[in-house]
């Protein structure tokens, strides 16, 4: 019988409960068990693809074209298991669907009410995808705080799965907050103890609590002050400590015995993990010897996490090529023709990741161009890839006014422009191309000896594209289209193949790179900006 985990968090948001279940994840794999994770989102959006970056971060695209939650990028990273549609649920699918099988009738004339219409819909979600994949083991974080009003329906429904699955069938993890006052030198667990209550109040009582500190806590009594208040056995609660790299979690969690734990308290007779391949890495990891510096210009620098997944990729190259690399992190509207030189000096790579609208445009234009006149390595992904096209047909191609029809729809030369069949009227929901599309590559390309292969397939998220009236006028100007659709009707890469690596892509690569296996495009251009300019 599937196992069903549920991880929730108190006292304040931003606690890491997304790493602790990736981190459970991985541990489970580790002994040989199938897992599968899904996240519960309470906000009312259908999903984060209209969301401002400033409010939740980065969409993460999975495989089969669902935009998702970011902590979804954590699971896959330390999983290694491609996430799918029903790996995410946001309070307004599940309204979004209720209703419209109550037009459809489907209720049969019933009063809908969050009980039981929501709560069912919500549990049909979490059973289904441990049917879809036939997991062991189905990891399932409940979003916001407990005490959150918009979180209730999830939480009722959590209760009510593992009132139907049974105990021993069903665990419950709760992640808190234990502050560390400086003033008196101390941990206080009166937070935790607040929110194990409030949970309490509504029907779930946790079976694992994980403490989350900055500062490693060294009193003993913290721990067993928890557990008697809390109603659970003194090893079951497990500190995890604010670590050097995310990445550490895993091994720290394990020595805490957090994975044997839950296998005990769910019944599962399992080996002891092999985390020998993930240990070497987190090793590797401590020990780099080389650095690389790497400038990310984009327009949602305030906010790291925005571009969480382009910054873990540049670091997972980094691991394989024993070089740690840092970021510097770019507004594109603070270059100008002035600046430029000022702001990207001293940098190693440029690389120019996805984004949408108008804003820091130019700046981002100035950065390509920078990055090509000076011989630097370049690297632009999606939006990216777009801005080195632009500024190439500006710039070497004797097209001053090119530009992209998402900035101007009336320009003479949209060099960017909508997909064939689209138009500026659709919602903006739902409507980008979406999801894995297969690549040929061209023989003789910088992506050619990144990958290693002909065709490739890669995730997309983006709803203009390289206008194919412009193919013939930049290829003679030295623009190399590196990949394209298998049918040749889309241009999903450009470079210029004289360089060590100045390329862009159509696509999200990103979102497929793993800390023990680094995307090959992403290594490539770690490489090239380890050896110098070209």
């Amino acid at each position: 019988m599937t196992k069903y985990i549920f991880v929730t968090g108190g006292v304040v948001s931003g606690l890491g409960k997304g790493i602790t279940a990736a981190s459970l994840g991985r541990l489970l794999k580790a002994r040989g068990l199938k897992g599968a994770a899904q996240k519960l989102d309470p906000y009312i959006n259908v999903d984060p693809g209209t969301m401002s970056p400033y409010q939740h971060g980065e969409v993460y695209v999975t495989e089969d074209g669902a935009e998702t939650d970011l902590d979804l990028g954590h699971y896959e990273r330390f999983i290694d298991e491609d996430l799918n549609q029903y790996s995410n649920l946001t309070t307004g699918k599940v309204y979004a669907g209720v209703i419209a099988r109550e037009r459809r009738g489907e209720y049969l004339g019933s009063t809908v009410q969050t009980i039981p219409h929501i709560t069912d819909a919500i549990k049909e979600f979490i059973y289904r995808v441990g049917s879809k994949t036939g997991a062991d083991v189905v990891i399932t974080e409940v979003g916001g705080t407990i005490g959150d009003m918009e979180s209730q329906p999830f939480l009722e429904a959590i209760r009510q799965v593992g009132r139907e699955v049974g105990h021993g069938n069903s665990l419950y993890i709760h992640v808190t907050l234990v502050p560390y006052l400086k003033a008196s030198g101390e941990h206080k667990s009166k937070p935790t103890q607040h929110s194990v209550k409030e949970l309490q109040g509504l029907g779930i009582s946790p079976d694992v609590i994980v403490l989350r500190s900055d500062e490693p806590i060294t009193d003993a009594s913290i721990f067993r002050k928890i557990a008697d208040f809390c109603g659970v056995k003194a090893d079951c609660v497990i500190e995890n400590p604010t670590l050097p790299t995310i990445y550490e979690a895993p091994l720290h969690l394990e020595q805490a015995g957090f994975s044997k734990v839950v296998c005990r308290e769910l019944h599962l007779q399992t080996p002891e993990p092999d985390l020998t391949d993930w240990t070497a890495m987190v090793h590797a990891v401590r020990n780099l010897s080389h650095q690389a510096t790497i400038g990310l210009v984009g327009k949602y620098v305030r906010l790291h996490d925005a571009y969480l997944s382009v910054a873990e990729a540049l670091r997972h190259a980094g691991f394989a090529l024993d070089a740690k690399v840092d970021i510097r992190w770019i507004d594109s509207e603070t270059i100008t023709p002035d600046t430029a030189p000022q702001v990207l000096s001293g940098l190693d790579g440029i690389i120019v990741p996805g984004g949408f609208g108008s804003r820091g445009i130019e700046g981002m234009i100035l950065a390509a161009r920078y990055a090509r006149e000076q011989g630097i390595p370049y690297f632009g992904i999606c939006l990216g890839m777009q801005i080195a096209v632009m500024e190439y047909a500006r710039n070497a191609a004797g097209i001053p006014d090119a530009t992209s029809g998402e900035l101007d729809s009336e320009a003479p030369h949209k060099v960017i422009d909508f997909m064939p069949g689209q138009s500026d009227d659709l919602d903006k929901g739902g409507t980008l191309r979406l999801g894995s599309f297969p690549c040929a590559v061209q023989p003789g390309t910088v992506l050619e000896r990144c990958y290693q292969a002909d065709l490739i397939h890669e995730r997309h998220r983006h709803r203009y594209e390289f206008h194919n009236d412009y193919r013939e006028i930049l290829c003679h100007a030295g623009l190399t289209l590196s990949g394209l659709s298998p049918d040749g009707r889309l241009v999903e890469a450009v470079e210029l193949s004289d360089r060590s690596f100045y390329v862009g892509v159509q696509f999200h690569p990103e979102f497929k790179s793993r800390p023990n296996r680094p995307h090959p495009l992403f290594r490539g251009f770690v490489a090239a900006s380890l050896t110098g300019r070209s």
